[in-house]
């Protein structure tokens, strides 16, 4: 069963095409890799889904029903979570707080008991704050809940973004390059991160990376896009021997690569 479909999706700019006729579809419970060069349209694919952009024609179907130009706060209520190429934290809260804040939206209190600030309001803040520090400790961040957001390296950053997309109870996360700026071991550890949350929380994952063996690690199938239009689309063993993606993306150096790995 597919839980995200897209049929014949484009995307103009003017006079510039983002994306021509790009379908694809993911089953639930898959961990999908969408690659291709720099300006290639991934990160507009994931715009596309999750409501920052409409589509200029095409269909984009989550759970069978329509979301092609749904707003992204809609989008997001429906069961779509995202993290983005370059991190968009509330720099100046707290770790904690930056997690508390996604928790908080499926929370809805009276006006009136949350002015008065009633012993329910202040035990529901309690549990968010509880369920929050699960989260964290599901990326390994529990320990730095009261560190300021920006005060975290880079790669912790990272893993502060998925903790806080894992709070909005999605049921399709789009990860957006997680392993940018990572070194090889960094990035092999966020790929065991990534394994662990699929599992745990029956997510279907949608991941933008440049990392090659984060990609091959986990995705099951790989679309590709080059200047907007699919590529190619199969396993990683069809992906690393296609001679169209080795020459307009991966490279002949990444076969002979493999080749001596293997």
């Amino acid at each position: 069963m597919s839980i995200l479909e897209l049929r014949a999706v484009t995307k103009a700019f003017g006079g510039i095409m983002a994306c021509r006729d790009v379908s694809f579809s993911i089953r639930q419970g898959q961990i999908m890799g969408l690659i291709g060069p720099n300006g290639a349209g991934k990160t507009t694919m994931f715009n596309l889904i999750t409501g920052v952009y409409a589509p200029t024609s095409g269909s984009i179907l989550f759970k069978d029903r329509e979301i092609a130009g749904v707003r992204p706060d809609k989008v997001a209520t429906r069961g779509i979570a995202r993290t983005f190429q370059n991190i968009r934290l509330f720099r100046n809260l707290s770790v904690l707080d930056n997690v508390c804040i996604a928790v908080d939206k499926h929370v809805h209190y009276p006006f009136v008991a949350a002015l008065l600030r009633t012993a329910g309001v202040l035990k529901r803040e309690q549990e968010i704050r509880e369920q929050a520090l699960a989260y964290l400790g599901e990326v390994g961040l529990a320990d730095k809940a009261n560190f300021r957001a920006d005060s975290l390296p880079y790669g912790l950053q990272r893993k502060l973004e998925i903790a806080r997309a894992l709070a909005l109870q999605p049921s399709l996360l789009l990860l957006d390059e997680p392993a940018a700026g990572m070194s090889p071991e960094e990035s092999l550890d966020l790929a065991k991160l990534v394994r662990r949350i699929h599992q745990r929380y029956d997510l279907t994952i949608l991941l933008i990376e440049h990392h090659m063996d984060v990609v091959m690690e986990l995705c099951e199938n790989i679309f590709v896009l080059n200047f907007g239009v699919k590529l190619a689309e199969g396993d990683a063993a069809d992906i690393q021997n296609n001679p169209d993606v080795l020459k307009a993306y991966l490279g002949e150096g990444y076969k002979r690569v493999r080749s001596q790995q293997s």
